[in-house]
């Protein structure tokens, strides 16, 4: 077992009999996962691992956003700072896509995103971390500003190895940070959304070829605005000519109407506002009846959250058409912002694509 790990293994990751679990049996939990028909008492067991270890993240999760929003003072009003753990079938289909990745080094099971107005101040802050002197270690960076995903994904992830001599037993868990910028995170949860109506996986580039390459054609169109690297494929198009192609595509897939009509659902959503302290936010979208759901918790009531965000994602796992996500962004307005995608919200978008795309089209 690596070093720092022990206590929280004790607390969390431990079996029946009490046995601390090593690094090697969260990895095997991993393959088990991995397996395309794993055995039903093989996945109830490593669903119920999985969750203990998702769970170590929490600690350092939270106390890394209050660093966050720590470095973010002085920036401009509005950015959004948002928190999450990664849901259980994002980290399967991880596992699944990638049979050689260990579960126990998987770099985004906690992640912390910023949202902000300008590539610039995407990169003050992406500079500002990394200067900074914490003994938080930088594990990986990967500048997709830079150096954009063939998707179109663009952003910055930095990954930090979790180390606080206050807490020695969260010591070495891996927490990712992502900063994008407004029209970057715009692009990025519509995606997801057309991925959950559409019942393909788009985020991972799988699925329908028309609308990845839609989606492909917008990003190039928004490096153009944003005047930051082309997107793979895209290097000798002028911004013209991009804009023209977004156009046909959209008129050829019906894209924007069929948004329009998406984001209705997001009137539908049925809960009462959280009361006041509520900190986590269990949000349960059904995509077939087009409604969200939202149980809030208080600060203290961590394990209660993930007993339901755990229950959630068994509904999942018997097939039941709902997704489920556990986050903190803070006051419940903030959550809309943060995570449109489980709003079923592409307004946003389809405001970027008329406007600042298709409206400038000759």
């Amino acid at each position: 077992m690596e070093a720092g790990l022990g206590i929280c293994y004790k607390v969390i990751m431990t079996s029946s009999s009490g046995t601390i679990l090593s690094k090697n049996t969260v990895n095997n939990v991993g393959k088990i996962l991995a397996k395309k028909n794993p055995g039903k008492i093989e996945i109830a067991y490593a669903i119920d691992m999985l969750n203990r270890w998702r769970l170590c993240h929490a600690y350092p999760i939270n106390t890394l956003k209050v660093t966050l929003r720590r470095k973010l003072q002085g920036f401009p009003a509005g950015y959004i700072v948002a928190q999450r753990l990664k849901r259980a079938p994002t980290i399967i289909n991880k596992l699944q896509r990638y049979p050689d990745m260990q579960l126990f080094r998987m770099q985004d099971i906690g992640g912390l995103r910023a949202i902000l107005d300008s590539v610039g101040n995407a990169r003050k802050l992406e500079k500002i971390f990394k200067k900074s002197k914490f003994n938080h270690e930088l594990a990986s960076s990967k500048d997709y500003i830079k150096e954009p995903k063939q998707s179109g994904y663009r952003g910055i992830h930095l990954v930090y190895k979790y180390k606080n001599n206050k807490v020695p037993e969260y010591n070495g868990l891996l927490i990712e940070l992502q900063i994008r910028t407004k029209l970057q995170h715009v692009w990025a949860t519509t995606v997801e959304t057309m991925g959950t109506f559409l019942g393909e996986a788009l985020k991972s580039s799988q699925g329908d070829k028309k609308w990845l390459d839609f989606f492909s054609l917008c990003s190039a169109a928004f490096s153009h605005i944003e005047r930051t690297a082309p997107v793979p494929g895209f290097e000798g198009k002028t911004k013209a000519d991009i804009f023209k192609l977004v156009k046909e595509a959209e008129k050829d897939l019906n894209v924007l109407t069929k948004m329009d009509g998406f984001a209705v659902a997001a009137n539908l959503i049925h809960n009462k506002k959280a009361n006041k302290g509520s900190y986590y936010h269990l949000i349960i979208l059904n995509s077939p009846a087009r409604t969200v759901r939202i149980v809030s918790f208080a600060k203290d009531k961590l394990k209660l959250a993930t007993k339901e965000y755990a229950q959630a994602e068994k509904r999942i796992q018997k097939g039941e058409k709902i997704e489920a996500v556990l986050v903190s962004a803070g006051p419940l307005n903030s959550l809309r912002r943060a995570y449109p995608n489980y709003f079923l919200d592409t307004k946003d978008f389809s405001l970027l694509v008329k406007g600042k795309i298709i409206s400038k089209v000759k």
